[in-house]
């Protein structure tokens, strides 16, 4: 009778629960949408390359105002809003504008538990965006800029003996109104532009650490001369505190090294396996912190062996390499937009499907579009295998853009604080993703938008990471610096100009649209470079551009990108529609064209 009596109150609670929370809106929703619990939001353990045991997830219902800028945090607030989800977004339960004279608020509390008792707490935001003002039990913890990458502060003197805590967050987010990196987000959504994204937008989370704990694990594969260099950081140690890190091959350790923190460590693999789309082998690593011979931390990794490179063929022509053999490099523009969570994905399912339909059509790579994900994106492509090219988001545009000539165009005559802002930001990004075998090109510019000192960025760029390949500006303005010149030709291929000292691109082509009724987000002109009425029509036109791309290849394009994997908002040139319930194409059409393609860099002349 009483499991009866739990049970339904657990039920009522339930119920209850759901009654505070619908998402908002009659537009699209994706399959997922239904899956969302506000009462077990995005579970997963959001930060796979460094983890350890215990953690709460604080995603779920939050209190949330809007309010005019310099307004004192409010004491009744205007509702209930789902974190992680941005406050313009369907599934955040809210789907109201935030403009650049506002201000939101977050307010939730939380319970420490007692088995934490003598560690200190982190608190990990996984990306709020634009700039987070954080207060814990009414005392500033800290601000952060920057809307794409996580951050964290240790809140341990600012916690209640006892009881609830009481977390307050304030956002500003000027979206295009402002300088900061933000894409394809404006304010007055159209054509090629979208719903800006406020707030939180990913997972919130406590983790309980000691004192002395591990923030960072940096791991760069030398696949020449067999060893994977380590570096690892950590907070309140001793210039005599030790780090040990072990790689292992399921269970059997294959290299250890054991050196000072922030130290450059050297774990050398005799006969390494190499990790690359056709087989994405990982190695397990575990770091441990060591004070006086005794382990205060300890976090699991992972880590691969594999090698991003550019190297002339026979013919001369420079191209890429993967583990020193060429590799083309082919895959769609990924945006990374959500009909239902904008930046968001629902689930962690729904994050994995556009990575696994895309290796199902035969692509080994994605470029991601003007958007940075979260780490468990960047996880699911190192597990599944696929290669990622990064671009920065961008922002504070204005330039004159001309993608067919050399040194053409202008540059974006910024502030010095936009651009300090970018180099803060693009640090943090790469940050983020550098540990990742599937990201191998940075891309800190596309299509000349606020692009400036593109020379300066793209040699900083090589600095602070050598080991992988620069395209500095897709689409132009193009200048001779970085690895590569990237192209951009709708709706086919073309090859306008060529440069010999580096690699070529085809950085965007295709846009093919197909407008289907049903999974359309508004009944506005939607858009595509060329417009089809059937699977078949697009098949084949898509088909006729691959036969194009091929004989562009053979001249010396190394790498290209099909524009794209899913309609978003007015484009409808995905091949899935934007709330993913269609595939818009053939599929095994689809993939024995993208086949030729791949293959057709390695055939003779």
């Amino acid at each position: 009778m009483r499991k009866t009596a739990l049970t339904v109150i657990a039920l009522i609670c339930t119920l209850g629960t759901f009654a505070q929370w619908q998402p908002q809106g009659d537009k699209l929703k994706t399959p997922w949408a239904e899956k969302v619990d506000p009462n077990n939001t995005l579970p997963e353990y959001p930060r796979p390359q460094m983890v350890r045991a215990d953690w709460k997830n604080l995603n779920g219902l939050w209190d949330y105002s809007i309010k005019p800028i310099g307004a004192q945090e409010p004491e009744k607030m205007d509702g209930k809003i789902l974190v992680p989800f941005a406050v313009e977004s369907s599934l955040s339960g809210v789907q109201k504008p935030l403009t650049e004279k506002d201000e939101l608020w977050y307010r939730h509390s939380f319970s420490v538990p007692a088995s934490w008792k003598g560690r200190n707490l982190l608190l990990h935001f996984g990306a709020v965006d634009w700039k987070a003002d954080v207060f814990v039990n009414d005392i500033h913890v800290g601000t952060h800029t920057g809307g794409f990458t996580p951050f964290s502060f240790d809140i341990t003197p600012f916690l209640n003996t006892k009881g609830e805590q009481k977390l307050v967050v304030r956002v500003f987010d000027g979206t295009d109104k402002g300088y900061q990196p933000r894409g394809k987000q404006i304010l007055n959504p159209h054509g090629i532009w979208y719903t800006p994204v406020s707030g939180i937008w990913q997972t919130v989370w406590l983790e309980p650490v000691a004192p002395s704990h591990i923030t960072n694990i940096k791991s760069i594969p030398n696949l020449d001369n067999k060893y994977i260099e380590v570096t690892v950081d950590a907070a309140n140690t001793r210039n005599e505190d030790l780090v040990n890190v072990a790689i292992s091959d399921g269970n059997k350790v294959v290299a250890t090294a054991t050196g000072r923190v922030g130290s450059q460590l050297r774990l050398s693999i005799t006969d390494p396996k190499l990790w690359s789309p056709d087989s994405p082998f990982l190695y397990n690593m575990e770091v441990t912190l060591q004070q006086a011979g005794k382990a205060v931390d300890k976090v699991d990794s992972y880590t691969a062996m594999r090698k991003i490179s550019a190297e002339r063929d026979n013919a001369g022509i420079m191209r890429m390499t993967l583990n020193n053999k060429p590799v083309f490099h082919f895959g769609p523009l990924d945006q990374g937009w959500w009909p239902d969570g904008l930046y968001t994905a629902p689930t962690d399912e729904a994050l994995l499907f556009d990575v696994i339909e895309t290796k199902k059509m035969g692509y080994n790579m994605i470029r991601k579009h003007v958007k940075v994900e979260p780490a468990r994106w960047y996880y699911h492509c190192d597990r599944e295998g696929i290669l990622v090219w990064q671009d920065m988001p961008s922002g504070d545009m204005g330039n004159t853009w001309e993608m067919y000539k050399y040194n053409g165009g202008t540059d974006k005559d910024r502030t010095q604080a936009s651009k300090d802002n970018f180099s803060k930001e693009w640090k943090e990004i790469m940050d983020l993703c550098i540990s990742s075998p599937s990201v191998v090109v940075w891309v800190p510019f596309n299509e000349a938008w606020g692009q400036f000192d593109t020379e300066r960025i793209a040699d900083w760029t090589k600095e602070y990471d050598p080991s992988r390949l620069v395209n500095p500006a897709s689409g132009g303005n193009h200048r001779p610096c970085g690895d590569m010149m990237d192209l951009h030709n709708y709706p086919g291929p073309a090859m306008k100009l060529f440069d010999p000292q580096r690699v070529n691109v085809l950085g965007e082509y295709g846009g093919i649209g197909f407008a289907m009724e049903d999974h359309l987000w508004w009944n506005k002109r939607n858009w595509g470079y060329v417009q089809f009425k059937s699977a078949e029509e697009v098949t084949a036109e898509y088909e006729k551009y691959a036969k194009d791309l091929i004989k562009y290849v053979r001249l010396g394009f190394s790498g290209a990108v099909y524009t794209q994997t899913t309609d978003v908002e007015g484009e409808v040139n995905g091949l899935f529609t934007y709330d993913r319930k269609v595939l818009k194409v053939i599929p095994d059409r689809i993939k024995s064209a993208n086949k030729e393609v791949i293959e057709s860099m390695k055939l003779p002349d």
